[in-house]
């Protein structure tokens, strides 16, 4: 299954103790990485699979469910933009210089994704609502965080950092720092030296912690539920309607979003090979 040498049945791992031949343990790895599949590919089959089409096409022409989806797809863009403007330059600097409370700064940047997310948007809700001085700060600016799409992308941005901040770190870190030096011995700035040499090899990194950020914040409900309820994203739109009217009438919107999320993960799959290539 997972592609299994040919002429490993002969061969045997030197100082096993047992002679366990390797195509033995390839088979074991392959079942047990098919069961993670299975676990996987049959839940999103099956509710695929179990929604009337003529139902779907019904349910894909209804403004409100257009609407939502374009709104998830859309603050978690947002997000993932302010993060790579916040988060970036922050990863930098955890890869490429040493200070007091370096592990602490990377402990908070890990807290989000362990904090339950329902405490993240009571969080949020306290700290950007009216009645602390930074929500009303943002309201004499003309920016309001409770329900609102800056609610939205605020509480996705909070939880969905981790996955851009730690990639980019980690491209960072895989850049040799001696071409940096280099640059700055032939009178590149800093500045430039970021611009044209740090930042163009760790791209690769970049992307795909800005992918997964983007993808983790279209599936955010815990604090999105409790910072802004109303624009409803797509998670909270097919919440709503399990509790109102059950599993038939928020399965179609549910298979709606998986199938969107689907065509864009494949999509970028795609571009992805093409530009290896």
């Amino acid at each position: 299954m997972f592609g299994i040498v040919p002429g490993d049945e002969g061969r045997t791992r030197s100082g096993d103790g047992g002679g366990i031949r390797p195509s033995l343990t390839s088979a074991v790895f392959s079942l047990l990485g098919g069961v993670l599949l299975l676990l996987i590919a049959l839940p999103l089959l099956k509710i695929i699979f179990s929604v009337d089409g003529r139902i779907l096409l019904q349910t894909a022409r209804e403004q409100e469910v257009i609407d939502s989806i374009w709104l998830t797809l859309r603050a978690s863009l947002y997000a993932t933009f302010l993060c790579l403007l916040l988060g970036v330059p922050l990863a930098y600097l955890l890869a490429r210089r040493r200070f007091r409370g370096k592990r602490l700064v990377q402990a908070l940047i890990d807290l989000p994704v362990v904090v339950p997310h329902t405490a993240a948007g009571i969080a949020l809700l306290s700290v950007f609502g009216r009645r602390f001085w930074l929500g009303r700060f943002f309201h004499g600016l003309g920016i309001d965080f409770v329900g609102s799409t800056a609610g939205i992308s605020l509480a996705m941005f909070f939880v969905s950092l981790p996955f851009l901040v730690n990639a980019a770190r980690e491209g960072f870190c895989a850049v040799d720092a001696r071409l940096e030096k280099v640059a700055r011995t032939l009178g590149a700035g800093p500045w430039k030296v970021f611009c044209q040499i740090s930042l163009p090899l760790a791209r690769s990194h970049i992307v795909c912690g800005a992918i997964m950020m983007w993808a983790r914040g279209i599936s955010e409900f815990g604090a999105v539920v409790i910072l802004a309820y109303h624009p409803m994203t797509a998670p909270v739109m097919i919440f709503e309607r399990f509790n109102a009217y059950g599993l038939r009438y928020s399965q179609p919107v549910a298979v709606i979003l998986l199938l969107v999320c689907l065509f864009i993960f494949v999509l970028l799959r795609v571009l992805g090979a093409g530009r290896a290539r």
